[in-house]
């Protein structure tokens, strides 16, 4: 027996006043509401209506019975109402993991706007610049900059590609001079981060497509690439940061691109979540809204 479905059909027998009404109400027929409740029953051991040819009357426990399980039923309708308006609409806590850097200075940018759109979410933004596990750590969606992603069962939707600028102070140049080709790097100090897969190895492309792996060191490496900006503007050495790190040091002149025949590597901007056959409305409304404002700035 399906005690829920006979719940229902005892519901709908009593508001409505009768079998057939009830039967039609729910799109089955007489018998089955009758075999129904009937079932319902014989499963309690006791007589819930009272019938005669006419009409029908609950009995006390019937009674009883129909005033607890109408409570039960008013609460599982809320509760589908309510899981359906989530599938509707963007409600709810949204939890977002991105790297420090790129939370810090890009999405920091343009998340006020995704809120005032989506007045029914509560927004909590993660930045850290180690490798979460979105199910574990219990994120709704990461962004992530890699040049490549690990296999992963995880959806992952680019949305750019983030520039990659050599870049060092004035002073720094001054005091030692600029590299001319991507083996002078060697002889530099350069400030490495260690987050990245081959932190101690800068990869650089020439204007004729040939690719430079020069090996690195420095005396100063860090896990977010905040604190090597910071160093590179100080004139501590040369950094291999993200175009949109460096952007305004570059257009005021407190740092100056290097290197400008050769192209770092860049890195891609995925925005990662989990698969399922129904994507929530807050990660879809996120990962859409992301993809928006990169749309008309494919590189950052």
């Amino acid at each position: 027996m399906d005690q829920l479905a006979a719940l229902r059909a005892l519901r709908r027998v009593v508001e409505l006043g009768s079998f057939t009404a009830a039967a039609d109400a729910l799109g089955i027929s007489h018998t089955i509401v009758s075999r129904q409740v009937r079932q319902l029953e014989e499963h309690l051991g006791a007589q819930l209506l009272n019938r005669t040819t006419r009409r029908f009357a609950l009995t006390d426990a019937g009674r009883d019975y129909y005033e607890s399980t109408r409570a039960v039923l008013d609460l599982l309708d809320d509760a589908d109402r309510n899981a359906g308006r989530h599938q509707a609409e963007p409600t709810g806590i949204l939890r977002i993991n991105a790297p420090m850097a790129f939370g810090t200075i890009e999405v920091a940018q343009w998340l006020p706007g995704f809120m005032a759109k989506y007045p029914g979410l509560q927004v909590d933004l993660v930045c850290n610049d180690r490798l979460v596990d979105l199910i574990e750590d219990g994120f709704d969606v990461a962004l992530r900059l890699a040049r490549e992603l690990q296999d992963s069962t995880l959806v992952a939707r680019r949305l750019a590609s983030s520039k990659v600028k050599l870049v060092a102070s004035p002073a720094y140049l001054r005091a030692h001079g600029a590299p001319a080709i991507p083996a002078d790097l060697a002889a530099h100090n350069c400030l490495v981060y260690t987050a990245a897969a081959r932190a101690n190895e800068w990869l650089l492309t020439g204007a004729d497509g040939t690719e430079h792996a020069v090996a690195v060191r420095g005396t100063l490496q860090a896990n977010t690439n905040i604190a090597l900006r910071a160093a590179a503007v100080a004139g501590v050495g040369i950094a291999n940061a993200a175009a949109f790190i460096v952007r305004e040091d570059l257009a005021r002149g407190a740092l100056v691109e290097l290197l400008p025949g050769y192209t770092p590597k860049s890195r891609e901007l995925y925005a990662l979540y989990p698969q399922s056959r129904h994507l929530s409305p807050k990660v879809r409304a996120f990962v859409d809204y992301a993809a928006g404002v990169y749309r008309t700035a494919p590189a950052i």
